[in-house]
């Protein structure tokens, strides 16, 4: 199956299809097949669930870097920058232990998250 991501005007994709291979032998037939189906003003880009191409699977309410070429996730938090891989990256490592943590925003660290009680 071929996979193609609708994006909006600022390059977010807002939608994403999925089209029998025989439909779409190669990226341009396919964008032309999504014109055909949803409007000739709209704009798409291939996408690959197995992250073949623009670097992972588009999903919706991410961001479609041209440069790049690249389909980015929505930064989770505002002290986060985008490392070389493309993945959103804290700045304080993780720990590296069996514990669970969660990040926080407003002291920019991790703080371990309670331990659930038993269910009984």
């Amino acid at each position: 199956m071929a996979h193609f991501a609708h994006l909006d005007s600022g390059n977010k994709v807002i939608s994403v299809v999925v089209i029998a291979n025989e439909e779409v032998p190669d990226e341009a037939t396919g964008i032309a097949f999504c014109k055909s189906l949803f409007g000739f003003e709209t704009t798409w880009l291939q996408t690959s669930y197995n992250n073949n191409i623009r670097k992972r699977y588009a999903g919706i309410g991410m961001s479609y870097d041209q440069d790049k070429d690249a389909f980015i996730s929505q930064q989770p938090f505002a002290s986060w920058t985008l490392n070389d891989d493309l993945v959103w990256a804290a700045p304080v490592a993780k720990p590296q232990d069996a514990l669970s943590y969660k990040w926080d925003e407003a002291t920019l660290q991790w703080i371990e998250r309670p331990k659930l009680p038993p269910k009984t």
